[in-house]
């Protein structure tokens, strides 16, 4: 069976494919199937990963299982977090606080300091610099707070993106980042330069050419690229 066809249950305690339950049982808890097609459960053993036939892929028990990103899952034993390969051995020997999962092969993960650095699949640190909190890369930007607690936008080498940092910013999404300054949050491009003067309680991101916002006096409106209201 192809397992992007497997859902789960509205109660996330079973599996569904075409409307009919899988595997004949119930679990504690169940996550999504995820390439290539492995699922995070739990039961009364603990949490594990199965196959499309709901076999488990291995004999280990974890306090919690997530799903796989770029061939590594996010598990969490007794001495901390860590992740793990499709055949659930640990594909570091280091642990952490937490751990997130890989995106464009770099992993957030938090260290037991608590501060955030980023690693790569061998779970190795990429750079130096460390973070009071670091957000996954997507088409090669992430946003990160500095150790002086604003925001700014770095690229995967770990250098910025442009010379700005904000009080917040969001990722990157169809070319613009929602960003927030002493006057309110509002939209930037990709050389951190606002699109319009106009401030706001809150900004949605653009979804083609419209963003939702709520104005100073709390009212929802949309605006365009250009803040013009929509």
């Amino acid at each position: 069976m192809h397992w992007q066809r497997i859902k789960s249950s509205l109660d996330n305690r079973s599996f569904v494919l075409d409307g009919q339950p899988l595997f004949g049982r119930e679990f504690i808890e169940v996550l999504n199937f995820h390439a290539p097609g492995i699922a995070a459960v739990r039961d009364a053993s603990g949490a594990y990963h199965i196959d499309t036939q709901g076999h488990a892929l291995y004999s280990e028990r974890f306090i919690r299982t997530f799903g796989f990103y770029c061939g590594r899952a996010a598990v969490v034993g007794g001495d901390g977090w860590r992740h793990i390969d499709t055949q659930g051995q640990e594909v570091y020997a280091h642990r952490f606080l937490w751990v997130g999962n890989f995106q464009e092969e770099l992993c957030a993960v938090r260290l037991f300091t608590g501060r955030y650095v980023y690693i790569n699949l061998v779970g190795d640190r990429v750079w130096n610099e460390e973070y009071l909190y670091c957000g996954d890369f997507k088409d090669g930007i992430a946003s990160v707070q500095l150790l002086s607690g604003l925001y700014r936008h770095i690229l995967s080498d770990g250098e910025p993106l442009h010379e700005y940092s904000y009080i917040e910013l969001g990722i990157y999404h169809k070319c613009y980042a929602t960003a927030r300054d002493a006057r309110g949050w509002f939209h930037i491009d990709k050389r951190g330069l606002p699109l319009y003067d106009e401030r706001y309680l809150s900004v949605e991101p653009f979804y083609n050419g419209i963003a939702r916002v709520r104005d100073l006096s709390g009212n929802l409106c949309l605006i365009d690229e250009r803040g013009q209201r929509a």
